[in-house]
């Protein structure tokens, strides 16, 4: 039997706060943990966001490695690029790190804790300057690469259009045109109009195909001929007529550049004359000059302690520069003058310093060359007069 009067007894004050304590600190500690899950949660996704942005990072890089390697005509995968250049880089640090051992080992006869602390900072600091300057080696010669493959582009694209207006004028469609177009002779171009050809059989528009063709190399006239013919395809006007009229100013323009290029020569012999022909000549007189001061200085040394002992005031100190040293600080300022000097002239002829790369060797190798036979001949003369 229940107890009525339990149930409708009266409460005071201290048993419904010692009631209520309880639940209010079960309510705190459910709060608690409500708290540390979300936080929990929270950091959760913060981490699985961190790992996804991450991810679409090294995608990008990836996809923009892909590209430049496309403008190059390098066919190869970035993975496989990547893993060839640490395997380039790693073979380079093993070999500083074994002829770090065998030179402080044998010959220095440092110890082998010195060749050990040598060799962790070399695979720590070193070789991520290694691999670095790997990475900008390659970049370079990515991008000296698409240049060299736009020049190719723009040199025969003037032809292919009038080949293409030749075919459109017999009856062909656009698409028909441009593929029979091709010539081998065209080289770069037609392995492009070929991936054109191939993108629009597999359904891709060809105003889609070919503003792709057109945005793989930085060249101004490519771009504004394919927007060009775009235009005209759009506006359903003669395309054939189009496409000989645009050869046509490409060729003029070409002309136009020659003439240009041609009303500089004079400062182009100039600087030639300059940086392989005077420099050297200079550099290498000035050396010998150094040499022969040095041997009256040597002389006259000897001559101005006589004269110091019998009290005359002539002294006569050494020469503060050596031969090895101007020789050193010579063919710095010889390379360095030549390589501006051929990418100045590239400005000057071509509008650009890309195309100028090909001289700087031959530039640095004929002032240098030179220098070093002027030194020869100048010392041997300088001996029989001095």
């Amino acid at each position: 039997m229940f107890d009525l009067r339990n149930i409708f007894k009266k409460k005071g004050p201290g048993q419904d706060a010692a009631n209520e304590a309880p639940k209010k600190d079960e309510a705190d500690e459910a709060g608690v943990k409500g708290g540390k899950n979300l936080g929990k949660i929270a950091n959760l996704k913060k981490q699985i966001r961190d790992v996804h942005e991450k991810s679409e990072r090294v995608q990008r890089r990836r996809q923009q490695l892909k590209f430049y390697l496309q403008k190059a005509g390098v066919d190869t995968e970035p993975e496989h690029l990547t893993r060839k250049i640490f395997n380039i880089a790693l073979a380079i640090n093993l070999l500083f790190s074994a002829y770090l051992i065998y030179h402080f080992s044998t010959t220095l006869g440092i110890t082998w804790t010195t060749v050990f602390a040598s060799v962790i900072v070399l695979w720590v600091l070193v070789f991520v300057v290694i691999l670095f300057g790997l990475w900008m080696f390659f970049y370079f010669t990515l991008d000296l690469q698409t240049f060299r493959r736009k020049q190719r582009v723009e040199d025969v694209f003037p032809d292919f259009l009038q080949l293409t207006s030749s075919n459109i004028k017999a009856g062909m469609t656009i698409d028909k045109a441009l593929w029979y177009a091709v010539r081998p002779r065209f080289g770069v171009l037609a392995k492009e109009i070929e991936s054109v050809a191939k993108d629009t059989m597999s359904g891709v528009d060809l105003k889609v195909a070919l503003r792709r063709f057109a945005g793989k190399y930085d060249s101004t006239m490519l771009k504004r001929s394919i927007n060009l013919l775009i235009e005209g395809l759009e506006s359903g006007g003669e395309v054939g007529d189009l496409l000989n009229r645009i050869a046509i100013n490409i060729q003029e323009q070409k002309l136009m550049f020659q003439e240009m290029s041609s009303n500089v020569t004079a400062y182009t012999i100039f600087i030639t004359f300059a940086s392989i022909v005077a420099a050297p000549f200079l550099f290498a007189l000035s050396g010998a000059l150094i040499n022969v001061i040095r041997d009256l200085s040597s002389v006259l040394g000897t001559v101005s302690k006589a004269t110091v002992a019998s009290g005359l005031p002539l002294a006569f100190g050494d020469v503060g520069i050596t031969p090895s040293d101007f020789k050193i600080f010579a063919i710095v300022s010889l390379a360095t003058t030549s390589t501006f000097s051929a990418m100045m002239i590239s400005t000057i002829k071509n509008g650009n310093v890309k195309s100028g790369i090909k001289y700087v060797p031959i530039f640095v190798g004929v002032s240098i060359t030179l220098y070093l036979i002027v030194q020869n001949v100048a010392n041997k003369l300088l001996s029989f007069v001095f």
